[in-house]
């Protein structure tokens, strides 16, 4: 796979690179990574403070120029805390399509991911993002766009994104990616 697609210009990024031991549920073309990311309604992020491991689900857009994938969130909480203390996650992002009955399991494609978490401080940056999260979830956009893009509170709204550094596939043989 061509990794290099995924690392953001002028990273500081080591990649090691693991072999997948089941070739056959790797995904190996970009372009379906891509496909995953677009579709996500959400994203699991792993993230470390002090030593202590913390798992979050956000809802999620994926912005495909900015190689990023943006996320809301309140103004102070845990998750906060952890992103600000050390921004580097790891993250998952899963499209289960249900248990294989009589097979012992599941059946799937997900893409995970390691990345750096960003705080957006520019009211265009943040409109960006929020419309990024609406057009990728909401099946009527436009007048929830119109309405929270004109909102008095998008300022002080906490915006963030996580930049993508390293992307890796996987999926069950029989599902497209």
């Amino acid at each position: 796979m061509d990794y290099e697609r995924f690392i953001s210009p002028g990273a500081d990024v080591k990649l090691i690179m693991y072999h997948m031991r089941r070739a056959d549920k790797e995904i190996t073309d970009p372009h379906a990574i891509k496909r995953v990311l677009k579709a996500a309604q959400y994203m699991t992020l792993a993230m470390v403070k002090d030593g202590e491991p913390y798992l979050v689900s956000l809802s999620t857009g994926y912005d495909e120029e900015r190689n990023a994938l943006a996320f809301h969130s309140a103004s102070e909480g845990k998750k906060l805390d952890y992103m600000r203390a050390n921004p580097d996650v790891w993250g998952q992002i899963i499209h289960d399509h249900g248990y294989a009955v009589g097979e012992c399991t599941h059946k799937y494609v997900t893409v995970m991911f390691k990345g750096r978490v960003r705080f957006l401080e520019s009211v265009e940056d943040k409109r960006r993002a929020i419309r990024t999260i609406i057009n990728q979830l909401d099946p009527e956009p436009k007048p929830l766009i119109n309405r929270l893009l004109k909102s008095e509170g998008l300022p002080t709204t906490v915006v963030g994104e996580v930049e993508l550094l390293e992307v890796t596939g996987k999926k069950t043989p029989d599902i497209q990616a």
